[in-house]
């Protein structure tokens, strides 16, 4: 690394780290530090997910089992300095998460590490599902369906910090995600996070050269889970509760779809994910009751035209703007970009009236219209909206692959 990108990547974490401090100055709302918590151990988690699907190339149906322990223990741990006095803060609670996730994962993966690809992908659903159903089971353990509750003020302070107020829980969060992103990034720098890259694209070279694919898979196996299960830590702290859902396949299949949209095939990418999802989750749900519909549609459209995620799309501009390219290619993005707004603006519409014929609601108000779901003119009128955003679409890729504008408008097949 020169030193000028070594420069360029202690800018990068430096601005992560001023950023943090200064969010609650911004936003200084309680619903927004809480959102703010909240987002901060979903990045954590979405990063120690993608350590598996993005790195290692290895697909789970059931890493919320380790978010989930490493809750548990954490909330135990909390429950035991309260009732014992135990002179350990519960700032540090996080650590006892990543030993717990950790611990789970040389368990789970010493057996579930010995496959890849579907049948890897079949064990963790299996393993995920079997753990959440034990929690329902155990109630001495997991608590039942009341959960396990805990009291995040008590323990020694350290140097004066208190985790009562909700402002030190988010700095505490924010800390701890710091340091987990910071240790993550790390990795893929290391011998074995590019060992995990080659053992993602061609694990029989990687067994040519003299190295164990399964070992490695292994490796990656209980750091992700130690990751995870600090995560969990994170959300029992937030919460002062954690129940047996959070060990589940709702969990599972939220971080899946976190890294999958941010993109996994760039360390950045799972962050927008957690970012764009928890907002989805906490925000659009007082807008919309079918908003997960809207979620499910999103992650159709970036694997089906976006595989790399978002953070893929952000990547590839960035590289166009290096290039010096951007002026060339901007026009036809833009154009893309209003089809897609028009197009998904139509599509709302239809969704909207779609649920109000079912419940028999007010009507949809857009752009100050009012579109009835019992009038015809209105299905219409959702329907040319999605026709035109699709043209315009459908003109903006043309563009691309011709080069000009009159070539893309044109209904003569281009000439190779």
């Amino acid at each position: 690394m020169t030193s000028a990108s070594t420069f360029r990547t202690l800018a990068v974490w430096i601005g992560f780290a001023v950023i943090l401090a200064i969010l609650p100055m911004v936003f200084s709302s309680r619903p927004s530090i809480t959102l703010m918590n909240l987002i901060g151990s979903w990045v954590v988690f979405a990063l120690a997910y993608n350590m598996l699907l993005g790195q290692a190339g290895m697909l789970s149906f059931g890493h919320a089992v380790y978010f989930g322990l490493g809750g548990y223990a954490a909330i135990h741990m909390m429950a035991a300095i309260k009732s014992q006095g135990l002179p350990i803060p519960v700032a540090a609670l996080p650590l006892v998460g990543f030993m717990a996730g950790m611990a789970a994962g040389a368990v789970i993966g010493w057996f579930s590490c010995r496959r890849s690809g579907t049948a890897f992908a079949m064990i963790s659903l299996g393993v995920g599902e079997l753990i959440a159903a034990s929690g329902l089971m155990f109630v001495s353990v997991f608590g039942g369906e009341e959960g396990i509750s805990g009291d995040r003020a008590a323990g020694p302070d350290i140097l004066g910090f208190s985790l009562g107020p909700q402002l030190n829980v988010y700095y505490f969060i924010a800390f701890w995600m710091f340091v987990s992103v910071l240790a993550m990034w790390a990795f893929t720098r290391t011998p074995l996070g590019r060992l995990a890259n080659a053992v993602r694209d061609n694990p029989d070279r990687v067994s040519f050269i003299g190295y164990d694919p399964q070992r490695v898979r292994y490796m990656v196996f209980l750091i992700s889970g130690g990751f995870a299960g600090l995560a969990g830590s994170l959300s029992a702290v937030n919460f002062e509760i954690i129940t047996p859902e959070k060990l589940g396949a709702i969990n599972s299949g939220a971080v899946l779809l976190m890294a999958y949209i941010g993109g996994i095939g760039v360390f950045y990418g799972p962050i927008i994910g957690a970012v764009l999802i928890s907002i989805m989750q906490s925000m659009l749900s007082d807008f919309t009751k079918v908003w997960q519909l809207y979620l499910g549609l999103m992650f159709v459209v970036v694997v089906m035209f976006a595989p790399y995620g978002i953070g893929g799309v952000v990547h590839h501009v960035l590289g166009v703007v290096r290039r010096g390219e951007l002026a060339e290619k901007a026009p036809g993005w833009l154009l893309g970009l209003a089809g897609a707004v028009v197009a998904f603006t139509g599509t709302v519409l239809l969704v909207e009236m779609a649920y109000r014929v079912r419940e028999d609601g007010d009507p949809v108000l857009l752009f100050g219209q009012e579109f009835h779901h019992q009038a015809a003119s209105s299905w219409i009128a959702a329907l040319v909206i999605v026709a035109v955003g699709l043209a315009i679409l459908v003109v903006a890729v043309r563009w691309r692959r011709r080069g000009t504008l009159s070539a893309a408008l044109s209904l003569k097949e281009a000439t190779p």
